[in-house]
């Protein structure tokens, strides 16, 4: 008998087709043949990264978030640079990518005896790690209706805050001018998360932002998928080039009272090329009040070498001075994207759900609106995505993702055992319906009892399967 070709649904990289591979080659060799360009490049860099890079990505992300649908004060002030006064670049810091930002976040603004961090649930599972090894403790907090369960969190915070009294918790840090330790940090993927592909309501939002700055917490989002939307209703009749909703950043820095030059301010936007350009480039930003910014370039690896990715941020700069990053993201990306969600939900509609399989479904303020990379499934009540995932293995050659695995580390209280994760990203178009038709055999033999017991116990995804790294 035939093995079946492996089918990967659990991998969250692009497919090659998708990488930036030809505006990089041609990014690169404009940088690299222009010594003024070049030899900075193959120096140690400034602590927050290299200048025009910082400028260009405040011009760039000034246009994207300046959206007229907006409220008035989002429209107004919306975006990095929005209100005219800061395209200078001050709010940027460029980074190793989203998930070596955070880790210096956390060395910069957190302390393991001091700050509580709020994950919310179900979460991007590779997070946890970077918490556990800043020795931060991680609690979760469901999504909710509309992104964060705002009651359950001040429920917490609140808890927290009584424990802290009582204990007079105190940190092991020595306080530093450029830094500040937050109380807690709230963790989020506010548009089409990793997993759920859910976006935060903007009134959710808001009330994130007002409770962060009551309790002194710091928001910490992964703002990477903003920029991979489409209509999924007549998608002729809409062309998405705008933001579709301010981030929790934009939203600190224009709420009332809004932050003067010298706060750190309560929310941080973790931006990345990763999912946009290629995750080799391992290229980001950070952006926040100029105040946060220049505490978190002053972290001891920035300190130490300057700031990251110094050479790839002048072919990133190039890349985006020239429009090629854009023009790859309209013409490639999103159309991309269209057909491979389309072929994935139709052949769920088809397969799964006849079977009690739920989906959730895009919808961002009412419009119909999906983006990102993942679909998120709810099984019938008494199949668990643990055995479903592991015969999908076993006999289908088919990897998925089980809800467990998005679970936060440490928490027992949100479980996701009836849940599973599928990526359209990353297989061939072609193999994206026969991955599902497998998929929903399996289901089927499960909710028939069919195939006896399994064998492996917990799924262990191999690093390889599991990339999907900021």
């Amino acid at each position: 008998m035939v093995a079946k070709k492996q089918i990967n649904l659990l991998r969250g990289w692009p497919n090659p087709a998708l990488l930036a591979s030809s505006a990089i080659q041609t990014a690169a060799a404009k940088a690299l043949s222009d010594p003024q360009v070049s030899t900075p490049g193959l120096l140690y860099g400034p602590d927050p990264g290299y200048q025009p890079l910082r400028e260009s990505i405040s011009r760039w992300l000034s246009d994207y978030y300046r959206n007229p649908s907006l409220g008035p004060a989002e429209a107004s002030h919306n975006g990095t640079g929005g209100n005219g006064d800061e395209d200078d670049g001050d709010r940027i810091c460029i980074t190793g990518g989203a998930s070596q930002n955070l880790a210096c976040l956390l060395q910069v603004f957190t302390d393991p005896l001091y700050t509580r961090v709020w994950m919310v649930a179900p979460c991007y599972f590779l997070a946890c790690r970077i918490f556990e090894d800043a020795g931060l403790r991680t609690r979760a907090v469901g999504e909710g209706a509309e992104g964060v369960d705002l009651e359950a969190l001040e429920k917490g915070l609140e808890e927290c805050e009584r424990e802290a009294n009582a204990e007079k918790k105190v940190g092991v840090k020595l306080p530093k001018p450029w830094s500040k330790i937050y109380r807690h940090v709230i963790y989020a993927v506010p548009a089409f998360s990793n997993p759920s592909g859910r976006t935060m309501a903007l009134s959710c939002r808001r009330s994130l932002v007002q409770l962060a700055r009551k309790y002194d917490a710091l928001i910490i989002t992964d703002d990477v998928y903003d920029f991979l939307h489409w209509p999924t209703s007549s998608p002729s009749s809409q062309h998405l080039t705008r933001a579709i909703l301010p981030r929790l950043v934009d939203i600190d820095r224009t709420l009332e009272p809004v932050p003067g030059k010298e706060d750190f301010g309560n929310a941080v936007s973790n931006g990345t090329f990763s999912k946009i350009a290629g995750p080799g480039v391992r290229t980001g930003w950070a952006e926040a009040t100029p105040k946060l910014i220049y505490g978190l370039s002053q972290c001891g690896s920035s300190r130490s070498g300057g700031a990251p990715s110094q050479l790839t941020a002048t072919i990133i700069n190039s890349l985006l001075q020239s429009g090629d990053l854009e023009e790859h993201i309209e013409k490639v990306l999103k159309p991309a994207f269209t057909r491979r969600y389309n072929l994935m939900m139709s052949a769920i509609t088809r397969n799964l759900t006849p079977l009690g399989v739920k989906v959730e479904e895009g919808k961002v303020e009412g419009k119909d609106i999906f983006g990102g990379y993942f679909i998120w499934l709810e099984l019938p009540e008494k199949v668990n995505a643990e055995i479903v995932s592991e015969r999908c293995r076993e006999r289908e050659n088919l990897v998925v993702a089980p809800g467990d695995l998005f679970e936060v580390h440490g928490d027992e209280s949100i479980k996701f055992q009836n849940s599973l994760r599928l990526c359209f990203a990353w297989e061939e178009e072609g193999d994206l319906e026969e991955g599902v038709k497998r998929l929903a055999r399996v289901v089927k033999d499960v909710m028939e009892g069919k195939g006896g017991e399994i064998g492996g116990g917990r799924m262990k995804a191999s690093k390889q399967d599991l990339g999907e790294f900021r």
